[in-house]
């Protein structure tokens, strides 16, 4: 039996394990943003936090009525004050906010083949409304920024689905992913079975894994690496996006270094 001594020895270590980061790092979300250091509501600002670049990123805005606004404390804690209609009602994505990674060399155009990554793991955790129709993704650009060939992995949607149809069905992690396709492959989407509102994705084994069924060439490269929140529409009321975590893990070593 454990006496009283033990138990509460037991218990302060739990608490300097939770205090000094023995507790699992990938479940810890950054601080609410309350401070940002970068507000922007210019259709295309971006801010660079390190080697990550966030962008407002409105680009498909005219003839819609859209306003968006961008606050960033940090590439983990930022968020988009958002508001769209979709009158047309061509269900047209007007905006897609996002944090990325930039691979491809803007003055060069060269790109590191897929190839050459060991591996490509991320961490994200997102908060989105409860109205309008929307979709947290990441969008990764393959053989070009935008390239030839588009992924994207949704976490989390409302009144929204892939272009394409679905393909195939596989289980990565702790969860099954259905693969929509267009029909040159051009565009990819994978989507779990449940909504993820946080979590940490082998990007690298999913791409991987597209390669090996055909879906993308052995060669393709590598050109920017997002993720953020594709909206159609707030139901014309102002809605809040928030992330709250984000990272991108990478490691190279493999052919073609």
């Amino acid at each position: 039996m454990i006496g009283d001594v033990t138990r509460r020895l037991l218990a302060l270590l739990v608490l300097v394990a939770c205090l000094s980061g023995g507790a699992p790092a990938a479940s810890a979300r950054a601080p609410a943003c309350t401070s940002p250091r970068f507000v922007t509501s210019d259709p295309d600002g971006m801010w660079s936090d390190g080697r990550y670049l966030l962008h407002n990123n409105m680009w498909n805005i005219d003839g819609y009525l859209v306003s968006e606004t961008l606050s960033a404390c940090s590439h983990r804690s930022w968020y988009v004050d958002a508001t769209a209609d979709d009158t047309a009602g061509d269900g047209a994505v007007k905006t897609y906010p996002n944090v990325h990674v930039d691979f491809h060399d803007w003055d060069s155009g060269q790109e590191p083949p897929l190839a050459s990554f060991r591996s490509v793991t991320s961490r994200f955790a997102a908060r989105t409304p409860g109205s309008g129709a929307y979709d947290a993704a990441y969008d990764v650009w393959l053989d070009g920024v935008p390239g030839e060939h588009e992924v994207m992995v949704w976490t989390d949607w409302r009144g929204q689905r892939p272009a394409g149809e679905v393909v195939a069905r596989h289980r990565f992690g702790k969860h099954r992913w259905a693969l929509w396709a267009s029909d040159d492959n051009s565009y990819l989407a994978f989507v779990p079975d449940r909504r993820l509102t946080r979590g940490r994705l082998d990007l690298g084994r999913m791409l991987g894994w597209l390669v090996d069924r055909g879906h993308l060439p052995a060669d393709t490269t590598v050109g920017q690496v997002c993720f953020g929140f594709e909206i159609v529409s707030t139901d014309g009321r102002p809605a809040r996006f928030t992330v709250r975590d984000f990272s991108l893990r990478v490691r190279r070593g493999g052919p073609g270094v």
